[in-house]
């Protein structure tokens, strides 16, 4: 019995000894890996924080990406990284750990120095070593570049001239920078520090054949390939003529224009058609301001959703990256000047009572009453309140045109619109017949792409033109109506042009909208008349069906734009 009782004992130890080692590791097993989180959550951060505050402190402009485009290096340690930091502004390479090492001893972009030579005076190159654009060639033996799967060859980052590490000499170094192709562009770095004496000096010599361009990037349009482009502007231009608008409004941007030469900027704006709009409202609080000697002339790269003004002058109606930087930037060199009509629309609401100001727009494109203004209405209301939906211009279409306009055709929101309003163009009322919507024109091309007043092209209507003073004013039948004049299956009911446009809602709330901006309206009287013109740049590179049909009218329209100058 003693036995018996000492054994169990023995074994109720063991047990014990066995069942708080169980939960020993048991414990241990849960406890570390959340410890081991914690340590490397702790380092994660403080590695984070201490990037953040390079970022912050850095004249290098330092951006964050967890895999390159491109086989890349590091510019200190020389090892291939497939993450990492770079400098938007002068191309700069490096690995998380060699960060502050790069900071420390490689120079970014100078924006602005001082020069004894000048507002064109002259520079020498700032050599950057490795990551050198692919199929680059060397200026000195004309081989290419970047065959190497290493750190080599060395490229400038004003004039993106590239070199062999061989052919690197001593005369090559301090051989002076010309700016390369885009030199017409460029603002050098020399010139804002000289601009003020030159002009004292009455200077001239520096205006010659020089055509600066500032880039006015809008990050939050369309299909969001702004933040890409600014880098991409940054690395060819001078940085300080590259502006994220949102960060900077384009009135503060363009006070840059006051101090290039007179007559001679252009400017890039990459957005969609409210951004230009945008733009083009800060150019005539210019003109108020008396700085006419200093407007630009405004050329555009379509990021939004419909693009339809960019599609009229000739830009295209979309971009998504097909055409190289570079490109672009000769297209804005190579484009015609014309003028594009601006026009003033308000709107007085009814009312004895009513002590509101009127409402006062101004329009570059078209003005809408009716199943256009209403897709666009509901269209705005999803996406502001789920903006992370609609990034894509191919969703933000289908979602506007297909699901909005499939669902006003069963419900048929604006019915009998002739009863609801009177239309008046030049004074002259005009009798309605059985309508949902009417759409003033001012440019050709409405809706994402479709030349509206042509229609099927079938009868011999003269094309709509952005430079006569005139509005061509439509009408139609129902959203169905619309999809079916987009795909060339039916014509508009056209009412007519003028230079001055009257419309009266007589009753009820009704959709409107002005280039894209869509509201509900009650009972009002809206008024269209021209306002002003806009100077803006026109690129006959490439053209559509459509346009090829339109091609002797832009000539002529260039040609009468000439004479008046």
């Amino acid at each position: 019995m003693a036995g018996a009782e000492s054994g169990s004992g023995a074994f109720s130890m063991s047990s014990v000894v066995a069942d708080r080692s169980l939960v020993f590791w048991t414990l241990c097993s849960v406890i570390l890996p959340v410890l081991i989180t914690l340590w490397c959550s702790f380092h994660r951060s403080r590695r984070q924080m201490l990037i953040r505050d390079i970022f912050y402190k850095s004249e290098h402009d330092w951006h964050y990406t967890d895999l390159f485009g491109q086989p890349s290096y590091c510019c200190v340690c020389a090892q291939h990284v497939l993450r990492g930091t770079f400098c938007s502004c002068c191309g700069l390479r490096v690995c998380e750990g060699c960060l502050k090492k790069a900071d420390q001893h490689f120079l970014c972009k100078e924006i602005v120095m001082r020069s004894e030579g000048g507002a064109r005076g002259s520079m020498p190159h700032h050599w950057i070593r490795g990551n050198v654009p692919l199929c680059s060639h060397c200026m000195v033996c004309k081989q290419q570049c970047g065959t190497q799967p290493k750190l080599c060859d060395y490229r400038c980052v004003w004039c993106q001239c590239t070199v062999h590490d061989e052919c690197m000499l001593d005369c090559l170094k301090v051989e002076e920078c010309t700016f390369g192709e885009f030199r017409d562009l460029i603002i050098p770095p020399y010139y804002l520090s000289t601009i003020d004496q030159m002009r004292k000096d009455k200077r001239t010599d520096y205006e010659k054949h020089w055509i600066p361009v500032i880039v006015l990037a809008n990050t939050r349009s369309g299909n969001n390939m702004g933040e890409t482009l600014l880098g991409e502007f940054k690395i060819l231009l001078n940085p300080v003529q590259v502006f994220d608008l949102s960060k900077i409004t384009p009135a503060k941007a363009l006070q840059l224009c006051s101090l290039l030469p007179c007559n001679a900027v252009r400017v890039l704006v990459c957005g969609g058609d409210g951004t230009v709009g945008w733009v083009l409202d800060a150019i005539d609080e210019m003109k108020i301001k008396g700085q006419e000697r200093f407007i630009p002339q405004v050329a555009i790269l379509p990021l939004g959703t419909g693009n339809d003004l960019s599609n009229t002058l000739g830009w295209g109606a979309g971009y998504a990256g097909e055409v190289p930087v570079e490109q672009i930037l000769r297209n804005v060199m190579e484009a015609d000047g014309i003028v594009l009509d601006r026009w003033k629309v308000q709107v007085t609401s009814k009312g004895y009572y009513n002590l509101r100001k009127p409402k006062v727009f101004t329009m570059n494109n078209y003005f809408s009453i009716g199943p256009d203004a209403l897709m666009a209405l509901n269209f705005h209301a999803h996406r502001e309140k789920t903006p992370s939906l609609f990034s894509s211009r191919i969703i933000n279409k289908v979602c506007r045109y297909f699901f909005y306009g499939t669902k006003d055709c069963l419900v048929q929101e604006c019915k009998d619109l002739n009863k609801k309003v009177e239309l008046e163009l030049d004074g002259e009322r005009i009798e309605l017949p059985n309508l949902e919507g009417i759409i003033v024109l001012n440019i050709g091309y409405w809706g994402g792409g479709c030349r509206l007043w042509e229609g099927m092209g079938d009868e011999p209507y003269p094309l709509a033109r952005h430079d006569d003073g005139l509005l061509e004013v439509v009408g139609v039948h129902g959203s169905f109506h619309c999809a079916q004049i987009q795909v060339k299956l039916a014509n508009p009911v056209r009412l007519g042009q003028a230079h001055t446009v009257r419309l009266i809602l007589k009753s009820s709330k009704m959709p409107m909208q002005v280039d894209g901006e869509p509201w509900a309206q009650g009972p009002c009287t809206v008024t269209i008349t021209h306002k002003t013109h806009a100077l803006m740049l026109y690129h006959s590179g490439e053209q559509t069906d459509d346009d090829a049909s339109s091609v002797s009218e832009q000539e002529h329209m260039r040609e009468q734009t000439d004479e008046d100058v």
